[in-house]
């Protein structure tokens, strides 16, 4: 593979809605350019780059997927993303490294919430954006109201530089509105385009977009528009070119254009335009340090320093770390330093991958993309750097967890292989956690929604062998007092030998929410000696960990002992500790125990259309609406939402809002059950401490 330095790299990462057409489009421009010897299909299951068990079963993207090829003396790094929200962490790391976003459009859909989030972020991570409008060969596809909702619902920035010849089964086409020239697709599969004059049916609509096209550009700067104004609305072909890209570049201008996976019509000229127009490593900004304080040119003269995006593992191959260097050159057989962990790292063999296919090579140089394997200290979001000059570039910063289930391995003795499989696949998926709840004791799966954890179940029965069960998680409810009592607890028994005796007195009172436990010693007179006070206090803790009423904790409030009697020779530690527990749970039942639920504070974006919905349905989820306020053009809600009713939540919001809507959550407090509710879980609970006695 030739070498290619930084201004001839094209870093491009395909976003948008799911089944919008971006595998089918990478795999076109695959073929076309030869990187691969056939045509790839989603439908078939013979993608290059959707080739993962799961992605072939499901006919969707999982995971973002590296492809890396050359095209009229300039190397292109192609990412393939996931369109869906389950697996939106590897479309974050993948817009993390890429400087061009290519969002893919269904002519016939038009923009979904897909290419919305596809939009924002690509803004927000400062790159070039183009929008590309796929199957404009099947029936009901329409260019013109496609190309009129991207400019009314995202930007009147979008701005076509092409138009079609014709749509559905008659398309034939495209103008060029940078050239004004016409684009005769060859029907033959090949890509190739007859070059031509317009079309006299096509001629006034060329015209239009053109000039509409040029007062875009000449908004790009004062100097050029000053011009546009002097000259009668015209610039000359070099200032229309250089306008245009840098209009791209600075995020000024997001140019729609036309390209069909398959038969590969337009594919030759959007590669032409990123070539022309699209931004190199060159033309970003020196890279930052973590801290914000040390830069670092973008050359291959730069000391190095180079960014792990993606860890995989693959059968046969082991750990596969996907790289981007940014500066520097990142060589093999060399010894670098993991800044993010301080820890020295040699760098095996790097492959340039086409999906899950390799081509060794030597080394990797600024601006551009490889796959180092068997790394030994480095994962997703560390920093690789010359030993001899420390650098730590800013990680990838991941959405948290909004989907949680409980998991159990369906053969106990699979216990300890499932916690080591869900740790490699955490390593692979910063999106996916797992903790075991030191209260509950089930193991918790968490991840951006149930095809993700279903995703990542099948992956640990597949690769480890571990079949698990999922379930709703056990809510961790706790149990308190609101009022005062006073209870005896006295333990006496007789077995023959020495007996054993314990008497005590408690007093429980509430505490505010929150507070906690206190445990007070009020005896007076010694009529319970100091010595077993401890151990009455441990029967009480044993006895407030078990739960009273329906076997959840029992918090926020206080115990004194106060009062009591002894034995000289049967009473012991053990006697007080049981009349201590005995005691506690008769003074709990006495001072009108309630139970408490987690509550959450969740925050929903929402368009405004469907607010109505979202509010009636946390009333319905027994929700109290906090506030709203208006953020980056959503509506945001907040509001207090018990735990119990936020399961699934995210799939259900995604239904309600046809997949426009999302949410994040955090702990807020506990709260008082309603009694109808408290009645249900209470009984449940005693049915089945019953079921497992029996």
């Amino acid at each position: 593979m030739k070498d290619y330095g930084p201004q001839a790299i094209r870093n491009c990462v395909l976003v948008g809605h799911g089944a919008s057409g971006k595998t089918s489009l990478a795999e076109g421009i695959l073929h076309f350019t030869k990187a691969t010897s056939r045509f790839g299909s989603v439908d078939d299951g013979t993608s290059h780059l959707d080739y993962d068990e799961e992605e072939k079963k499901r006919r969707i993207s999982i995971r973002a997927a590296l492809a890396s090829f050359d095209w009229k003396d300039h190397h292109f790094n192609l990412v393939d993303a996931p369109g869906f929200d389950d697996f939106i962490g590897d479309v974050v790391a993948a817009m993390r490294v890429a400087g061009n976003a290519i969002v893919t459009v269904d002519a016939t859909a038009g923009p979904a919430v897909g290419t919305e989030r596809a939009f924002h972020m690509a803004q927000s991570d400062g790159h070039s954006v183009l929008f590309v409008i796929t199957k404009l060969d099947k029936p009901y596809a329409s260019f013109s109201k496609v190309a009129d909702a991207l400019a009314s619902r995202l930007s009147r920035l979008a701005i076509p530089l092409q138009i079609p010849i014709g749509e559905g089964e008659s398309i034939e086409g495209l103008v060029d509105l940078v050239e004004m020239k016409a684009y005769t697709f060859a029907k033959d599969g090949s890509g190739a385009a007859k070059v031509g004059e317009i079309p006299a049916a096509h001629a006034a609509a060329a015209k239009a977009a053109r000039e509409k096209l040029i007062e875009s550009v000449a908004e790009v700067d004062d100097e050029l528009t000053e011009k546009f104004f002097e000259e009668g609305g015209n610039l000359t072909e070099e200032e229309f070119h250089q306008g245009l890209r840098k209009g791209v570049n600075q995020g000024k201008l997001y140019p729609i254009l036309i390209a069909c996976g398959k038969p590969l019509y337009g594919v030759a000229n959007l590669l032409e335009f990123i070539v022309t127009a699209g931004s190199s490593p060159l033309d970003r900004p020196p890279v930052r340090s973590a801290d914000g304080d040390g830069t670092r040119p973008r050359t291959v003269e730069a000391p190095l320093s180079a960014l792990v995006w993606k860890t995989l593992s693959e059968p046969h191959v082991g750990e596969l770390s996907f790289i981007r260097v940014y500066s520097g050159v990142l060589e093999s057989g060399h010894e670098v330093l993991n800044s993010t962990k301080g820890r020295a790292e040699k760098i095996g063999q790097l492959f340039k991958m086409v999906g899950r296919d390799r081509k060794e090579v030597p080394r990797v140089v600024a601006g551009d993309f490889a796959c180092a394997v068997k790394l030994r200290e480095t994962l997703t979001g560390h920093t690789l750097c010359a030993k001899t000059d420390a650098f730590t570039l800013d990680g990838i910063h991941f959405p948290q967890p909004i989907h949680a289930v409980s998991a159990r391995a369906k053969e106990k003795s699979d216990d300890e292989k499932m916690g080591a499989g869900l740790h490699r696949l955490h390593e692979e998926d910063p999106t996916f956690h797992h903790t075991v709840d030191s209260e509950t004791k089930e193991t918790i799966l968490s991840g951006m929604g149930e095809i993700h954890l279903e995703v990542i179940s099948a992956r640990l029965r597949e690769r480890y062998g571990v079949a698990i069960e999922l379930a709703a998680p056990r809510i961790p409810y706790r149990e308190t007092i609101k009022s005062k009592s006073e209870v005896q607890g006295r333990h006496k028994k007789q077995t023959g030998g020495r007996g054993q005796y314990g008497d005590v007195w408690l007093r429980v009172e509430p505490k505010p929410r929150g507070s906690g436990f206190e445990f007070i010693d009020d005896v007076v007179g010694g009529v319970v000696p100091g010595k077993y006070v401890p151990a009455v206090e441990k029967g009480v803790v044993e006895a407030l960990t078990e739960g009273v009423v329906a076997g959840y904790p029992v918090v926020d409030l206080s115990v004194a002992i106060f009062d009591g009697s002894y034995h000289a020779v049967d009473s012991s530690d053990m006697a007080f500790k049981i009349a201590g527990g005995m005691a506690l749970k008769k003074a709990v039942l006495e001072a009108r125990p309630v139970l408490l639920e987690p509550i959450m504070e969740v925050a929903i974006a929402t368009p405004e259309d469907y607010m109505g919905d979202i509010m009636g349905d946390l009333s319905s989820r027994r929700g109290k609406i906090l506030g709203m306020e208006n953020q980056a053009g959503a509506q945001v809600v907040k509001a207090h939402v018990p735990l119990a009713e936020l399961y699934r939540y995210s799939t259900h919001l995604r239904s309600l809002t046809q997949g426009r809507g999302s949410y994040a959550r955090a702990f807020s407090h506990y709260e008082e059950v309603p009694r109808e509710n408290a009645e249900k879980i209470i009984a449940e609970s005693q049915a089945g401490k019953k079921a497992a006695e029996e």
